[in-house]
């Protein structure tokens, strides 16, 4: 118990040290909070297509007004995190574990291996990622499912880079090379000491990436290739654009959602980086 107070209290010193990552953690925490207490925070559903079409704010108890359809503004603000945060988890985690084992393969055995992986992720990084994306959901449907594995899966190369960078000055170290000389096999050696001690930068440069997610789902949303059954910022800036001089509440907040939402994940890379990379540390760069 002492120990995990004592870890708990390092966690906090060092999320406290950095404005970046404070800033980001306290975003992060309002965003949790709106996706786990939707029911609490407002009692209107966002999907219901009420009487009231484009009320201003605060009208009828619509604290943000209603879009169109009659739907409460602030309701979907509030269930639209949902969509957003899950998008930005899932597509960060598929983005973050690929490009980890790739990168942790052509980093740890070099050679041929690295010289076809390296050419595989140069491929990758040369493709523009946006029109990749919009190119396979059209095809294969805007479902939040597809969006989130072709947003993981076109996302990675950067994460292999970092990866594959930290594998080649790690297989180096003193202590990867005495668990060769205790007779250690490769994939001990890669899954033991490589990646565990190589992951950090790239779980910050994932955080950033989450941040690129978002806007990725809410792009596709305006374009009218996200899913339609879900509750998207995206889809309420394309949905109220018609309305943008009449009744700007229904596009505003929901773009405001989008950067408040991205500026939070970048202040949590951002204070990833910092805390991790001794060169900010050592620079005092807070």
């Amino acid at each position: 118990m002492n120990k995990l107070i004592r870890k708990l209290k390092s966690a906090g010193n060092t999320i406290i040290s950095d404005r970046h990552l404070f800033m980001g953690v306290i975003g992060l925490s309002i965003l949790l909070f709106a996706v786990v207490f939707a029911p609490v925070i407002t009692s209107f559903d966002p999907r219901h297509f009420g009487p009231n079409s484009l009320n201003p704010l605060m009208t009828n108890g619509h604290i943000l007004g209603t879009n169109h359809m009659g739907q409460d503004v602030f309701a979907m603000i509030i269930y639209g995190a949902r969509t957003s945060l899950m998008v930005a988890v899932i597509s960060g985690l598929i983005s973050g574990g690929l490009g980890i084992i790739v990168g942790g393969i052509a980093g740890f055995f070099g050679g041929v291996v690295d010289r076809v992986l390296s050419e595989i992720i140069n491929v990758f990084m040369m493709i523009p990622t946006l029109f990749l994306i919009i190119l396979i959901v059209a095809i294969y449907g805007g479902g939040l499912a597809n969006i989130m594995i072709v947003i993981g899966l076109t996302t990675w190369p950067a994460n292999a880079k970092l990866m594959r960078a930290q594998a080649m000055s790690i297989r180096q170290r003193t202590f990867v090379k005495s668990a060769v000389a205790m007779g250690e096999n490769n994939s001990q050696l890669l899954f033991k000491y490589i990646i565990p001690n190589g992951l950090f930068p790239v779980v910050a440069n994932t955080t950033l990436g989450m941040a690129n997610a978002v806007l990725s789902e809410a792009s596709l949303s305006f374009l009218g290739l996200g899913d339609p059954t879900a509750i998207s910022w995206g889809q309420m800036v394309q949905q109220g654009r018609m309305f943008l001089t009449t009744a700007w509440w229904t596009t505003t907040f929901g773009g405001i959602a989008i950067i408040f939402t991205i500026v939070v994940f970048n202040l949590l890379g951002d204070g990833l980086n910092h805390v991790i990379n001794p060169k900010h540390t050592s620079r005092g760069d807070k």
